[in-house]
């Protein structure tokens, strides 16, 4: 019999590395990117619906205008010209921005990990909607800080359930490092807070005192072209401002901004500079003057028509094909649809099914710190098309049928047994 080896290195990892564990998302990309497969897992912008000529021109000029200086180290806080741009894009929100308040990121996950970097130790707590987007609940962890979530429902986070978790970590004596919440068209859930909604949040971290990130990479992706205030609006002074170009541009460039209050961003600059020295000069370089030349809020527009026009054909399929039991989320914006599929059946458990019959998801468990989500799953409609779309939510409803009826075999097989 053979001996087992255990490989000595992993004694050596931190207590923060060893609790680290693999991105279910991430896991599942080598089998959702095969093309037989309907992926409705990531979370993909449609890059394809970009003008790709204006961009490799824009690159050209770009390399032949500024190229040195492109291809040459930056600041740590980001690019003078790029910041300025940023305002503008937060100004079309009703956010009166300064650049010199911003510090560029690698995109927004970046800006997540500096802040949970910055501001939790080991045990602090972090108070974040259940579910809640994958990568914060992975930043927030890798630092060894424990979530605890506030329940949403049909108009997102539940102020009433806010405020009975913060006073119960009051009476604990747990004061949360930060609330995290992703107000507008909310990763994965798809939905938004109200105004009043809004209000009500900033007041209870008003009255316990509690620092607001506030994550907003879809709120100009609302599909009736509204635009809900920014908690930022409410108190710029308690409020901290996580944007991204991921879903306005492209993921690809990997550009992000924190806003924050001034000791927050000095220390910002720090913890980036001691990340990764600076950010890539030449893709700043290059969603500036995407910024600055092109007519972005015309591409915004052409981004929020496409995927309300997939969202209402993901939504229409399934109604017309999810068995009875099952229920979804309306979303009001963004890239995503939340779904509930019926009591005893584990979605994580359901993958294997699934990809066996061609169609991926992200399963329920992957948006909560507390194992919660088990008969949950979220759905991506931005990157497929409308017949590709159909085409998946009929194979997770034969998954999903399929499993009902052997469930229902098998229950009547034990009433058959116990006679």
């Amino acid at each position: 019999m053979s001996e087992v080896r255990v490989d000595p290195n992993l004694a050596r990892y931190a207590s923060r590395a060893s609790a680290l564990r693999a991105s279910e998302i991430r896991a599942l990309f080598s089998v959702a990117s095969r093309p037989e497969v309907v992926s409705l897992a990531g979370g993909m912008p449609d890059t394809a619906a970009l003008d790709l000529d204006a961009v490799g021109s824009m690159l050209q000029t770009l390399m032949a205008e500024d190229g040195a200086r492109a291809l040459q180290y930056g600041g740590g806080q980001g690019d003078p010209e790029l910041r300025e741009q940023l305002c503008e894009v937060m100004a079309a929100e009703g956010i009166e921005a300064r650049a010199d308040d911003l510090v560029v990121t690698t995109g927004g996950q970046q800006a997540l990990d500096l802040l949970a970097k910055m501001l939790c130790d080991p045990g602090d707590t972090v108070v974040a909607e259940g579910p809640s987007y994958v990568g914060a609940l992975g930043a927030f962890q890798s630092y060894e800080a424990q979530v605890v979530h506030v329940p949403m429902d049909a108009e997102g986070m539940d102020p009433g359930q806010l405020e009975d978790v913060l006073a119960q970590l009051h009476r604990e004596g747990r004061a949360p490092k930060m609330l995290y919440t992703v107000p507008s068209h909310q990763n994965p859930a798809g939905v938004s807070l109200s105004l009043e909604r809004r209000e009500q949040v900033i007041a209870l971290a008003q009255r316990w005192d509690v620092l607001v990130v506030e994550d907003n990479p879809y709120g100009l992706l609302d599909f009736k072209g509204e635009h809900h205030p920014p908690l930022y609006t409410l108190d710029p002074t308690r409020v901290v401002y996580v944007g991204t170009l991921s879903k306005l541009f492209s993921p690809g460039i990997r550009v992000g901004w924190v806003m924050a209050p001034g000791a927050l961003r000095d220390k910002l600059v720090q913890l980036k500079e001691s990340a990764d020295l600076c950010q890539s000069n030449l893709t700043q370089a290059l969603a500036a003057r995407w910024l600055r030349d092109q007519s972005w809020h015309d591409q915004i527009d052409r981004f929020r028509e496409l995927y309300r026009n997939r969202c209402r054909a993901l939504t229409d399929a399934l109604a017309a094909e999810m068995p009875p039991g099952c229920d979804w989320s309306q979303p009001t914006g963004g890239l995503f649809v939340w779904a509930r599929v019926p009591e005893g059946i584990d979605t994580g458990e359901l993958l294997a099914k699934a990809l066996t019959a061609r169609v991926a998801y992200v399963p329920g468990r992957a948006f909560y710190a507390d194992g919660s989500g088990a008969r949950e799953l979220r759905l991506n409609f931005s990157f497929c098309d409308e017949d590709r779309l159909r085409e998946g939510v009929q194979r997770l409803a034969g998954v999903v049928t399929e499993e009902l009826e052997l469930r229902a075999a098998f229950g009547s097989q034990l009433g058959e047994d116990e006679r």
